[in-house]
């Protein structure tokens, strides 16, 4: 893989979010090669088409059916909207994406969003069945939003993981109840390019009824695959195209994943972001800064005094998430496959 990362950057430090650049330099090169080559729209073209046998090998899910959509908000609506009835909502944790930072966009398809706590950013298998036996031995439920499915992310959005025996109790214990199990990859090169990670993509495609892979944070100039590991799901283009969200031009989106998943590109682009967030984790214990949250992916979550946000403010890049009771702030520094080693260099001086 290329390292691109440095050329032609602005050296001022940026840690705001992992999707700040446009497209991985490899992925550019596919874009322009095919740039004026013909294709069928709507995701009907040959390099969308390599781009679905390739997801489906890495899923081993020969029956999987796969569509490209633009953006992650716009997929999580889609997907949940499709997959479960007008009157059920989503169980998902109190910082799921969906429930924090998405604007509402699955209560606005008409399902609510249900939250349980989390740690971690995690869910677990206790808190579902607690929360359907709540729902089932209520004599009003009727009166009261039914769960229809369990929304998780992989990494969560504290960039923590779900062990493969976590993820398989979950799955259990939505099948004894009947809900569906979708996973958000947003981020999910991260999690497959992550030493502490179990957890496959196969095995995803045979624990989750949906999820889908994420492209626009995770090397991709935008865009999604949705994934349908059993198939089954009917006219699923007519619910893109009456969500707004068919994207016409599907075989610019298609190409970008076709070369994510050649040569292994996607988990490199993943590992790559994994150890610099290392080396950007060596430079706050060597100034003293404590870890906010214990996740092993891109995102580096720290504390930091006011003292010290007012050094760095206007001078690094970063996302303020919380404050905390001794005066603190919770603070989240995300990297990429561009982050390069003089931005860690500058933050390292800032400090």
């Amino acid at each position: 893989m290329n390292d691109l990362s440095g050329q032609n950057k602005d050296i001022s430090p940026s840690f705001v979010s992992d999707y700040m650049e446009g497209a991985h330099p490899e992925v550019m090169r596919r874009l322009l090669e095919t740039n004026l080559e013909r294709g069928a729209a709507y995701g009907a073209d040959s390099y969308s088409e390599s781009a679905r046998v390739r997801i489906r090998k890495a899923c081993n899910a020969p029956d999987a059916q796969v569509y490209f959509l633009s953006g992650g908000t716009q997929t999580n609506a889609v997907m949940i909207d499709t997959l479960i009835a007008p009157y059920q909502g989503v169980i998902g944790a109190e910082s799921a994406h969906i429930n924090t930072h998405e604007a509402g966009a699955v209560e606005f398809c008409g399902h609510k969003v249900i939250s349980v706590p989390a740690k971690d950013g995690r869910i677990n298998a206790d808190s579902i069945r607690d929360t359907m036996e709540a729902w089932l031995s209520d004599e009003s439920r009727e009166h009261v939003v039914m769960p229809g499915m369990v929304y998780i992310s992989h990494p969560t959005e504290l960039g923590t993981l779900y062990p493969l025996a976590e993820l398989k109790a979950i799955s259990e214990v939505c099948r004894k109840y009947g809900l569906k199990l979708y996973l958000d990859g947003a981020r999910m090169a991260y999690a497959l390019g992550c030493p502490e990670n179990d957890v496959s993509l196969a095995d995803i495609a045979s624990l989750c009824d949906a999820f889908y892979i994420g492209g626009a944070k995770c090397g991709a100039l935008f865009g999604e695959a949705a994934v349908f590991p059993g198939g089954g799901i009917k006219s699923f283009t007519t619910i893109l195209k009456q969500h707004g969200a068919l994207f016409a031009k599907g075989k610019v989106i298609g190409t970008q994943f076709d070369a994510l998943f050649t040569d292994g590109l996607y988990e490199k682009i993943g590992r790559k972001a994994n150890e610099t967030a290392e080396k950007l984790k060596a430079v706050f214990a060597s100034k003293g800064v404590e870890l906010a949250a214990p996740s092993p992916t891109n995102q580096v979550f720290v504390l930091l005094t006011q003292k010290q946000l007012d050094d760095l403010d206007g001078k690094v890049g970063f996302s303020r998430w919380a404050p905390v009771p001794d005066g603190r702030w919770i603070v989240r520094f995300a990297v990429n496959w561009a982050t390069s080693d003089e931005e860690i260099a500058k933050l390292a001086e800032l400090l």
